[in-house]
This record gives structure tokens, sequence and C-alpha cells, in this order.
């Protein structure tokens, strides 16, 4: 792994991928120092796969359907991760909580719609809004065993206007969202190579 130029990077997602969007178009970048070597999702038939096939990156779906329990699915999850070899895994709008084989496995780091440790969960932007904040914003942390929990590696504010509705505000958040996690991936696949294991 350390012959390779570029860190790899697995991305997991459940959904639109704009995110991971926003990270495969700076990649073509030739000076950005990271490479997507597979996408990973939780079910078949979203965009964010689709966005991953059209650029020719290798796919794998690993539904929790498909095992009799969450420890089952963590156990198959993680090792279709490692078949990739990845450096940095990257939960890019990945709805499902990592569990112990994964996380064990794997450095993860995510992104999330509000400034940690305020408003964790699915609900962050409606939450924020309901406190009446006047400043949220987004985090990238390392994933850990709880909900938003892990390290704070970077945030960025977005201020909250009086006009904003749930969506208003989630839309730009999503745009500081993309911003950060481009410009902070290439240092974070560097800093933590996987343990020789």
């Amino acid at each position: 792994m350390s012959g390779l130029p570029r860190p790899r990077v697995v991305a997991l997602v459940s959904g639109s991928g704009t995110l991971l969007e926003a990270v495969l178009e700076a990649c073509t970048d030739p000076a950005y120092a990271v490479d997507v070597v597979a996408v990973g999702a939780d079910r078949d038939g979203i965009e964010g796969l689709e966005r991953a096939r059209r650029r020719g990156l290798p796919t794998f779906v690993e539904p929790v359907t498909a095992h009799p329990d969450r420890e089952a699915w963590d156990v198959a999850l993680a090792a279709r991760i490692a078949a990739h070899h990845p450096d940095l895994v990257l939960s890019a709008g990945f709805m499902r909580i990592l569990g112990p084989a994964v996380l064990a496995a794997h450095r993860v780091v995510n992104t999330h719609p509000a400034l940690l440790p305020a408003f964790p969960g699915a609900h962050a932007v409606r939450d924020a809004l309901a406190h009446g904040v006047k400043v949220s914003g987004c985090t990238l942390h390392e994933v850990d065993a709880g909900v938003d929990t892990g390290p704070i590696l970077d945030q960025r504010a977005v201020p909250v206007l009086a006009c904003d509705t749930e969506e208003s505000l989630h839309e730009r958040i999503k745009v500081a969202e993309r911003e950060m996690l481009v410009a902070a991936l290439p240092g974070l696949a560097r800093v933590h190579p996987l343990d020789e294991a």
C-alpha cells in the first residue's frame, strides 16, 4: 500500500451522492491527493451508486436485510470494504450506524449538517431551527461507536437567515459541507494509514 501514489478511499452512500460527487470531481485533478477506489451502499438503485458507475468505479451493495442481524451485516460490510484496501473510509451521506467490525478495521470519517456536539442525529437542521440558533453549519468528524460523537476534525459555520426553512438552510449547509470535505480529505487520508494487521 505504501507504494501507491495517492491514498485510497472507499466511500459509503445511501442516497443521491452529492457529497461523493464533489469528491469525485476533485479527484479528476491530478494534484488532488486522493483516489476513491470503490463506492459501497446499503441499498441498490440510488443515484450515489450511479454517480460512481458513470465514472467507472467499482461499486458494492450490502443490504442490512440480507443478514440475520446487524452484527452479521457489520462483519460483511467490513469485509466488502477491506477488499478494496482503503487507507480511509468516507461516510458520504451513509445513513446506517457502523458497528464494531467496521470501526475496528477501518478509519472512518463522516460529515454532519450541524456544529457538533450540538444537534447530533438524523434531524440536525430541523432541530437547529427549532432551537432558534442564529448560526448553524457542518462538521467533519471521526466515526466512533456513538451517534455523531467522534473527535471533530473540521467545522464550517453557516448563518441562519430569518427567512430560512429547513430545506433552504440545509442546501446552504450542503455547499459548505462539500467545500469542507474536499479541502480536508487529502490530509486526512494521509494521517492514519491502516494498521498492518
